[in-house]
């Protein structure tokens, strides 16, 4: 396959060089180059653009919530957000503003390819602690999302989904085949206007929709 493009922003030098070096020795990687804000990133973008930008969120001058808003309305790529702070208000601006995933620093470098790998190829990611700390502190019956026009079964996939479930987990839990999970979240997600099935778990959660 062709080698993902990555561009990788982080004000710590010994972050990126670490990212860098976990994705040039991979043949399924092409590293652009390294920014320390999204200033730089973008920048960068605009001369080589990438498939996947390695974002954190904070940042000087440029911070990666404000840099994926700029990336997200110019399509210069999708934006993973990386970040050691575990905080509700900054997932939920960065995937309001068009992050496709969100990833604590903490990984394997193994963990880290995958989940730039699922960005690339559509599969919009976060980490389960994440999602679930999300659920947690989130009144779901007075978010505004609404459940009109949805069936009892579409109801449950969706909160399986804000549940942090794979399409498997939710075909056990739900006793239906895989394939018609996939097709209920499809047609959900149409429905809806959303690109990807972490959009949908935060829409439900907070009933907020990216950039709204």
């Amino acid at each position: 396959m062709e080698k993902i493009k990555v561009i990788i922003a982080d004000d710590s030098d010994f972050v990126r060089d670490g990212m860098r070096i976990i994705l040039e020795v991979d043949d399924d990687f092409e590293v652009l180059g390294c920014a320390a804000n999204g200033e730089e990133a973008i920048a960068l973008a605009k001369t080589t653009p990438p498939d996947v930008f390695l974002m954190d969120i904070q940042m000087p001058d440029m911070d990666g919530i404000e840099a994926t808003k700029y990336i997200t309305e110019h399509d210069l790529g999708k934006v993973l957000i990386l970040t050691t702070f575990d905080d509700d208000e900054l997932v939920k601006q960065a995937l309001y503003n068009g992050a496709k995933g969100y990833l604590i620093k903490n990984h394997t470098p193994e963990h880290l390819k995958q989940t730039i790998k699922s960005v690339y190829y559509g599969t919009g990611v976060m980490e389960e602690n994440i999602l679930e700390h999300l659920a947690k502190n989130t009144e779901i019956k007075t978010t505004g999302f609404c459940e009109d026009g949805y069936s009892a079964r579409e109801l449950e996939i969706i909160q399986a989904v804000a549940e942090g479930l794979s399409n498997r987990e939710i075909a056990n839990k739900l006793f239906i085949g895989e394939g018609t999970v996939k097709n209920y979240i499809t047609s959900i997600l149409s429905k809806e206007n959303l690109s990807h099935r972490t959009a949908l778990a935060v829409y439900y959660l907070t009933g907020k929709k990216q950039g709204e």
